[in-house]
């Protein structure tokens, strides 16, 4: 899923307390793209790396830094986010909800991702595993996706505040 989206659904989840939880669960749920991601786009921006040839089909992995795979491995691993997560609740001694957003990215991750591009390796570091899923950038995902985030988001801040 592209990762605005996974912002918005994790604000969507685990935000609507106010508009902090709201910016909150969307920065967790951009979280694992952005800590994937981010020092690829920021390398690419510096003219440090090339960005790979864009095309209407996912680029060649082989075109992307080894470190963005490893990166990709920490960040999407349902295992870290666990860890992560009770961590945070022991020491707070109460669960911080938002950082569900993050959880939530990793597992609508796995059904949207499939071998060609980053499949998500949400086992990580116990197992290899990884689920062959479909393109989340094909037209029969990525615009319901769209359709159904412009339909909640309009119930949630207009249509329920207006009944």
């Amino acid at each position: 899923m592209d990762i605005v989206s996974h912002g918005l659904w994790g604000s969507l989840a685990f935000g609507r307390k106010n508009r902090r939880s709201f910016w909150t669960a969307f920065l967790f749920g951009v979280a694992p793209d952005f800590f994937s991601f981010g020092a690829f786009f920021i390398s690419v921006w510096l003219g440090i790396q090339d960005f790979p040839p864009l095309s209407g089909e996912p680029p060649d992995p082989a075109l992307i830094p080894a470190y963005v795979s490893n990166l990709y491995n920490f960040s999407h691993s349902v295992i870290i986010f666990a860890i992560t997560f009770l961590t945070f609740w022991l020491i707070q001694k109460r669960p911080f909800w938002e950082m569900s957003a993050w959880g939530f990215h990793i597992l609508v991750d796995i059904p949207t991702h499939s071998y060609k591009f980053f499949p998500t390796p949400f086992l990580w570091p116990v197992s290899d595993f990884k689920f062959n899923g479909w393109h989340w950038g094909s037209p029969w995902i990525f615009f319901p996706n769209i359709a159904l985030l412009f339909l909640l988001y309009l119930w949630f801040f207009v249509i329920r505040k207006s009944l």
